[in-house]
């Protein structure tokens, strides 16, 4: 179906004819009996987490000299999709979001960073739920590179957070910068940065302000563009402390947007009723005014029986 930096993936299947998505590291990496071990540590881990918005995977294993995991298959990708049909609609974005903000808020509650988020890492099924793909590999990766020494990419250039550019140290917040990056191409079929030179993207992901969503797609809301420049925040410290902070703002989002029906048949509170009435000082005015054309009509009939 596809290969990244890693493995090749292909579409197979179970025993009982189960269709699935088989994982198989490349010869380079199965044959290094270390890269071999962290990856496998790292896809049991993933295997672990066990969430709706998290691909399920059944199996991690080695065959010869094979090393694999087989895991759910899924009928798109967001990767996919955007290369397919170009930027998405707010709302599909929205929803898209908050089931990669669901995935990453369990991981994150069991210690795991995903390291390497981006649109091919967001499966969708059939009924358009999104769940994440490839926990632990940017991990194992790093663990790799950490040990030996050897010099290898980490991560996809284009969704890394400045601190990973840097070298500096990491925590869930590296998830968010990426999750913004994967937004932004979403919303215009833009990444925010681009350069074929590494060194010269690293600095734009250290040094220059992301441009503005809105400028490239009008109709995109204040909302959703705050939010996503919250998650491009050059310091981690500017950025969502957590999935549950970023979740909140999502939700703030979808509940603006949806639309209020049947305002007419809810009961009126006081407000409502005040609110129909004539203001206070036009009820004192019209008072006045009755007042004075009752006492108009009661001097020209006085007049009138006067002249009799």
């Amino acid at each position: 179906m596809g290969q990244g930096g890693f493995a090749w993936a292909f579409a197979g299947r179970e025993p009982d004819g189960t269709p699935v998505a088989v994982k198989v590291l490349k010869p380079l990496y199965a044959g290094d009996a270390q890269f071999e071990s962290r990856f496998r540590n790292e896809s049991e881990t993933a295997a672990r987490l066990e969430h709706p918005n998290i691909i399920r995977i059944r199996s991690v294993a080695k065959s010869g000299d094979h090393v694999y995991f087989a895991m759910d298959l899924c009928a798109d990708s967001l990767g996919a999709r955007i290369a397919r049909e170009g930027p998405l609609a707010e709302a599909d974005i929205l929803r898209l979001a908050r089931d990669i903000t669901a995935a990453l808020e369990f991981a994150h509650q069991q210690g795991v960073i995903h390291r390497d988020l981006k649109p091919d890492n967001v499966l969708i099924r059939s009924d358009g739920t999104a769940v994440l793909t490839d926990f632990g590999i940017a991990r194992a990766v790093s663990g790799y590179v950490a040990s030996t020494g050897v010099n290898m990419t980490i991560g996809t250039p284009h969704y890394l957070s400045p601190e990973q550019a840097q070298g500096r140290s990491l925590d869930q917040r590296v998830d968010f910068y990426a999750l913004g990056v994967t937004l932004y191409k979403a919303a215009t079929g833009e990444v925010p940065f681009s350069s074929n030179d590494w060194f010269e993207l690293a600095r734009m992901h250290v040094e220059d302000p992301p441009p503005s969503l809105r400028k490239k797609r009008t109709e995109i809301s204040k909302r959703f563009e705050r939010v996503v420049l919250k998650c491009l925040a050059k310091h981690p410290d500017d950025r969502y402390a957590n999935a549950a902070e970023l979740r909140a703002d999502l939700d703030e989002i979808e509940q603006k947007q949806r639309p209020t029906a049947n305002l007419g048949t809810a009961p009126m509170g006081t407000r409502q009723r005040e609110a129909l009435t004539d203001p206070p000082g036009q009820r004192r005015t019209w008072v006045i005014l009755a007042g004075a054309g009752i006492g108009l009509l009661l001097l020209i009939g006085l007049v009138v029986k006067l002249m009799r």
